[in-house]
């Protein structure tokens, strides 16, 4: 019998099948390992943590088209102008902690200043009790934008005006309102005051009432502003006509900002101040952000015990126990967290000595102390709003970002918000209430913003950094602390229920925090209190033997993104 032989043309064709088969499948593990990496938010080159996935893509896609992690935070911050109008925008400031590639630490600080004139007896007008602090005397001189320039000269690599250009599309043709803002708008207060000011015309519908969630949401006025500062330059705003129209409508609103201020603002740029936290280094901003406090409470919890057990039983009681009493002390401590270029520069430097850690760790015991002198605390305001975007590129540079326009909604009375410009501003001088005895011009407040980036001696890094006005200290320490001593990865670590102890040394529980650990901490005398404003988020990108982990808080709704 004759034996059977393929023809060679057949041959080819399963040959060829064969390698169809065999690259369809090398995809399919290659796009199920994108797949999987993207799930648990792990990269291999670069990522992106802002408050929401439209605004982590959007620095994202920057980073795609050859930019840096400065042109990502940018883009992701002008994104959340628009999408969380709430948090930040082109009216406030920013700092920014930024590691090179060579492994040095900077801090670019454009926060807000006071302005060259102000209200004689601005302090008097002060709130003593928890609220929002409304009307144009309160406004800073906004630094974001003079900083953002600075910082893309130094490290930008696209061009200024394609940093813009997603938000002014987005800012034109109207976005869903996010969750997020949806919730807030419908909260009464905030409700009420929106539809009986001029930011109505941004945040309600036809028969002015707020917009819920879901609506689309424009800024018109703001999407013609910003086109013409990604066309122009900073200086359409600190010198053209976008500052003389902003000066214009806050001048209408009785406030004192004028031209001269705008034009004189300046950045500043200090060195970051370095940490020793264990086998870690700590890159924290200097005052009068909030860094040293955070350093301050991680130090001092550094000197007990801590590792994954501290979080069995009995164990964890104690912890937090630790945890809240170190956060009563630093409470006592924030009088000392003031501008340096006004004030004894030396005035916090005893936050980072050996020997003060030592003596006040050795004032926590195992139970809590009612009097506020004990801890060397004045009560102090409280105060919500502000973003935090963590970025890190293809080539090592690293950006953790902090903005502010300060109390959410500013805007809800005349005078902070510009019709002629659609820039919300700040009321940032209100951060001197309490922790100040005077004001002057040029000067920054205080601020509890502290982006910070922590490098290990294996390599590792972690840009870390919060939002939540007051709450933002408590936030980032826990993170860190359960991230880096509790074993917890970083989702877990930050998606963790927090303790917030507030200006008169009530400890205050998340929603979620556990009942037990709870009661445990009561029965030591810690005084519960009855706090309901939690805004506190942490967003981070972490970077350990190869693997970007990129978290951005559930509590926003935020997702981050990379490649």
């Amino acid at each position: 019998m004759a034996k059977y032989r393929l023809k060679p043309w057949l041959v080819c064709c399963f040959i060829l099948a064969g390698l169809l088969c065999a690259v369809a499948l090398v995809c399919l593990f290659f796009v199920s390992l994108v797949d999987r990496d993207r799930q648990s938010g792990c990269f291999t080159r670069a990522a992106v943590s802002a408050d929401s996935r439209r605004c982590s893509e959007i620095g994202r896609n920057m980073l795609k088209q050859g930019g840096s992690a400065v042109d990502g935070a940018i883009a992701a911050l002008l994104c959340t102008s628009v999408v969380n109008p709430q948090s930040m925008g082109i009216g406030g400031g920013s700092i920014f902690t930024i590691r090179n590639k060579k492994g040095e630490v900077k801090v670019y600080n454009f926060r807000e200043t006071v302005p060259k004139s102000f209200r004689k007896n601005l302090l008097k007008e002060c709130r003593t009790t928890f609220g929002f602090s409304r009307g144009s005397q309160w406004i800073g001189v906004p630094g974001e934008l003079r900083g953002y320039e600075a910082v893309h000269k130094k490290y930008g690599k696209l061009p200024w005006a394609k940093l813009f250009e997603p938000t002014i599309t987005l800012a034109r043709e109207g976005m869903p309102v996010s969750a997020t803002l949806g919730k807030l708008l419908k909260i009464n207060f905030v409700k009420d005051h929106v539809e009986k000011s001029s930011v109505c015309e941004v945040f309600c519908d036809k028969n002015r009432t707020v917009l819920s969630t879901g609506d689309i949401l424009k800024f018109p006025k703001l999407a013609e502003t910003m086109e013409t500062i990604a066309e122009q330059g900073a200086d359409a705003f600190y010198t053209g006509k976008i500052g003389r129209d902003l000066i214009q409508d806050i001048e209408a609103a009785g406030g004192t900002l004028n031209m001269e201020d705008l034009k004189s603002f300046q950045m500043r740029v200090v060195d970051a101040l370095t940490v020793s936290v264990g086998n870690t280094q700590m890159y924290v901003p200097p005052p009068p952000t909030g860094g040293s406090l955070l350093a301050f409470v991680l130090k001092l919890m550094q000197g007990f015990p801590l590792t994954p057990n501290s979080l069995d039983g009995d164990q964890k009681i104690q912890m937090y126990h630790h945890y809240i009493e170190a956060a009563k002390f630093a409470n006592g401590q924030k009088r000392s967290i003031n501008d340096p270029f006004f004030n004894d520069n030396k005035s916090s430097a005893h936050l980072l000595d050996p020997t003060f850690i030592n003596y006040t760790r050795d004032m926590i015991s195992n139970r809590t102390h009612e009097k506020s002198y004990y801890y060397n605390v004045k009560p102090s305001p409280d105060h919500v709003g502000t973003t935090h975007v963590s970025v890190l590129d293809e080539d090592g540079l690293a950006v953790s970002a902090t903005s502010t326009i300060n109390q959410i909604f500013v805007a809800l009375e005349g005078g902070v918000y510009s019709p002629r410009t659609g820039i919300i501003l700040n009321n940032e001088l209100s951060d001197f209430c309490g922790r100040a005895d005077t004001v002057r011009p040029g000067e920054q407040p205080p601020s509890s913003m502290a982006p910070v980036i922590l490098e290990s001696k294996s390599g590792g890094l972690l840009v870390i950094g919060g939002s939540g006005g007051s709450l933002i200290t408590s936030a980032v320490a826990l993170s860190i602390i359960n991230h880096l001593w509790l074993g917890m990865n970083l989702k877990d670590a930050i998606a963790a229920p927090i303790v917030f102890v507030d200006s008169d040394n009530n400890v205050n529980f998340e929603p979620g925090f556990n009942e037990s650990v709870k009661k445990g901490l009561i029965a030591l005398g810690h005084k519960p209190g009855t706090w309901i404003y939690w805004v506190n988020v942490v967003n981070a990108v972490g970077k350990e033997n190869g693997c970007i982990t990129a978290v951005s808080d559930s509590r926003k709704l935020g997702e981050s993104a990379g490649y």
